[in-house]
């Protein structure tokens, strides 16, 4: 009620003002007709004169009203330059900051509400240099007055700040205009004022803000630099620390610019893709699902014996694989481009050396002109009473784990339903092993569709995966028969013990193998971070352009978050290398405007925009379109009609805000979404797009017809009816 009483009042306040043509008197020919009587009154009384003209001036700039140009004019004229720039800088900050909490009180909760997490980059933007942007906004006339105010009164720019901002920024064109009214009588229109000299001049003031902002990072740099002793010269241009994803690409390219680069990595190179994560899971991922074909071939017509694993010749095959991508990652390519490849765990020793210290102990000191810190992720291993005692193994250690086995474990739990737990739950119990899956929410894949997700559940619980949602880890214990200890000085039996979320109940679940698949989190310890006190959360923070707290420090893939994939991995690294070497000339913001990701569960999962469900959260606007698998010719030849097509975008056009594909080629399906997205492509142009026939990526044409169809315009339809019935007489 109070909003919508202010919202009256300062509607009923413009009514007026125009309704008494007020807006006629506080034009220029207005001032200059009326002038003499305001003179007479100011010789009069002074001080009352001047006291009404600044209640004026405040109200005028506080109900957004037109005038303020004419009012600051009428300040000179009246008063002269000294105490007209006093009353008018004073009154107009006053005015104006009303007019800020005004739209504040009136509007920001709401628009905060609603639009809060598109805003959350503006905010941020505010919060660190909101200062610049509206000093420079006050500098420049040619921005109106009163939209600043509302503007910046929906951020979360403090008042305080706003008031002291505005009031020095309009100094300069307070006192051009105040200095303008005291010659009032040579004054025909405003454009005398503002003339293009002038108009330029506030031009390169606005320019000013930019350039005190240049001053002042390079006096923010100076003063975090302050303790350390720069070298004069620099052994290197660049070095990178990680030799994974990120690590390679940024050390890749310094070297494609022909910058001195080295590349340190304690472990393997090749990241946790390579060696543990997307390579090997995915070589497991393929000999699992034949294995399903094979026991499902009868579908096909097809009488196939049953497929036998061989555990030992399936390590050795993810070894092969692992062997045949590993010269792509290798120290003899890498040497060959010209990156100096060094073994051995990395310390920042102080903003531009990295100590080097090789497995045999020996210390090396090298200095570069810039660090890309690509250090990685770990896996998460969650704090559950037992564990430790009763052992586990995570995505990194599975595979040396099952090197050393003879069959794979006859009772698998996987803690954790996010993208790594479902693909290895799935594919071992494709592979003959009893699977159960824990998740303490309320459904697997909670980052994804919840649509999707169903479709994943039903199909693990189809396979013979046990999925326990709602359960939360709370202890392991282990149960011995006799001494305590089976054959192979083991326990006879481990249990994972569970509580649900909602009554508390514990559920038993018996296991010879724990796979903890929680998440990973980024190597935030351990090379140099603490000492040199650059900040860390669950991530390295940097900026936009993924700077740390010294600009000639970056970071980029899992450690610098928030995402973790081998792609986005490699899109930050750009970013990083580019910036490291040329930040002094050019600097380039990362765009995640686009991030693609895929879960290659049976069906798969592949996404990029927003979800259905964040739209919701986020109270954005959308439209869905969903085109079902069981539709699609190829999907119907190749018996894998499970899933579909859904697509969001704005109501009433094309524009896409996501994508969410559920298909055995999801994953290969996506790029043409990713693709339109990026380069703003709505489905009108992929409904024109010709696909081969027959295909999955037909889907996404037909995805596109079926948004088409729906926006078919009904009323033009039904004349063409009209016309073509004419037409045959």
């Amino acid at each position: 009620m109070k909003r919508i009483l202010i919202l009256a009042a300062v509607a009923i306040a413009v009514a007026l003002f125009f309704v008494f043509d007020l807006h006629q008197r506080l034009s220029l020919a207005g001032l200059k007709a009326g002038i003499e009587p305001l003179l007479a009154w100011r010789e009069a009384a002074p001080w009352q004169a001047a006291a009404a003209f600044f209640g004026l001036y405040v109200l005028v700039a506080a109900s957004s009203l037109p005038g303020a140009t004419i009012l600051t004019l009428a300040a000179g004229a009246l008063f002269g330059t000294g105490w007209g720039l006093l009353l008018v800088s004073f009154a107009s900050s006053i005015g104006a900051t009303f007019a800020f909490w005004t739209s504040r009180y009136v509007l920001r909760d709401w628009v905060q509400q609603r639009f809060g997490n598109r805003l959350k980059t503006i905010n941020e933007g505010v919060e660190r240099e909101g200062a610049f942007y509206l000093f420079s906004l006050r500098l420049l006339p040619l921005f109106p007055f009163f939209l600043v105010n509302l503007l910046m009164g929906l951020t979360r720019m403090p008042a305080l700040k706003f008031y002291g901002v505005s009031q020095l920024g309009m100094l300069a064109g307070t006192w051009v205009f105040v200095n303008a009214g005291t010659q009032l009588s040579q004054i025909e229109s405003v454009q005398d004022i503002a003339s293009p000299t002038l108009l330029g001049s506030f031009v390169l003031l606005g320019v000013f803000p930019w350039i005190v902002k240049k001053v002042l990072d390079a006096y923010k740099a100076r003063k975090v630099y302050a303790k350390f002793q720069k070298p004069k010269k620099f052994e290197n241009n660049l070095i990178v620390i990680g030799g994974g994803a990120a690590g390679l690409v940024a050390a890749y390219i310094g070297a494609a610019v022909k910058a001195k680069v080295a590349l340190v990595e304690a472990h393997k190179l090749g990241g946790d893709c390579l060696n543990y994560g997307c390579v090997p899971s995915k070589t497991l991922i393929h000999s699992a699902r034949l294995a399903h074909a094979v026991a499902h071939a009868d579908v096909l017509g097809l009488q196939v014996p049953t497929a036998k694993l061989q555990l030992g010749a399936l390590m050795q095959r993810i070894q092969s694989v692992i062997q045949t991508i590993e010269p792509h990652d290798s120290v003899e390519r890498y040497t060959a481009l010209g990156v100096e490849m060094l073994a051995g765990h990395a310390r920042v020793v102080d903003p531009w050396t990295v100590e080097v210290t090789s497995g045999d102990g020996e210390k090396r000191r090298i200095t570069t002109r810039a660090i890309v810190i690509a250090a990685g992720a770990r896996p998460v291993v969650p704090k559950i009473a037992g564990l430790e005692e009763a052992g586990y193994v995570t995505s990194d250690t599975l595979w040396d784990a099952l090197a050393g086995m003879e069959a794979l474990p006859r009772r698998l739990a996987v803690l954790g339903g996010g993208p790594i737990g479902c693909e290895l739950a799935q594919s071992f119990a494709r592979l003959g092993c009893d699977v159960t899956l824990v998740e303490a929410g309320d459904r697997l894949m909670s980052r994804e569709d919840a649509d999707a997700a169903a479709v994943v559940t039903v199909a693990f619980e189809r396979e013979g995966v046990a999925v326990r949602t709602g359960q939360k880890a709370v202890r392991v214990e282990m149960i011995s028969e006799g001494s305590g200890q089976g054959d192979n000085g083991e326990p006879a039996e481990r249990v994972l013990v569970t509580e649900g979320s909602d009554d508390g109940q514990e559920q038993r679940i018996p296991f010879d193998m724990l796979l903890c698949a929680v998440g990973r989190s980024a190597r935030l310890t351990g090379y140099g971070l603490e000492e040199l006190g650059i900040p860390v959360e669950k991530t390295v923070v940097t900026n936009e352009y993924l700077e740390t707290l010294y600009p000639n420090i970056y970071a980029a893939g899992d450690v610098a978050g928030p995402w973790q994939f081998t792609h986005t991995a490699s899109h930050q690294a750009w970013y990083a290398a580019v910036n490291a070497l040329f930040g002094a000339v050019k600097r380039f913001k990362v765009d995640a405007s686009c991030i693609p990701w895929a879960t290659f569960t049976s069906p798969e999962v592949a996404r990029v925009g927003i979800s259905e469900d964040e739209a919701k959260e986020q109270k954005i606007a959308y439209e869905v379109t969903r085109y079902t698998l069981d539709d699609l010719d190829r999907a119907i030849a190749d018996g894998d009609t499970e899933g579909f097509v859904k697509v969001l975008t704005v109501p009433g056009k094309d524009k896409i805000l996501g994508v969410v594909i559920v298909s055995t080629h999801a994953a290969e399906m996506l790029p043409e979404f990713v693709l339109a997205m990026k380069h703003g492509l709505g489905l009108n142009k992929i409904l024109g797009t010709i696909h081969v026939y027959p295909t999955f990526s037909e889907a996404s044409k037909y995805a596109a017809g079926e948004w088409k169809r729906a926006h078919a315009p009904q009323w033009l339809l039904a004349w063409a009816g009209r016309c073509h019935a004419w037409r045959r007489g």
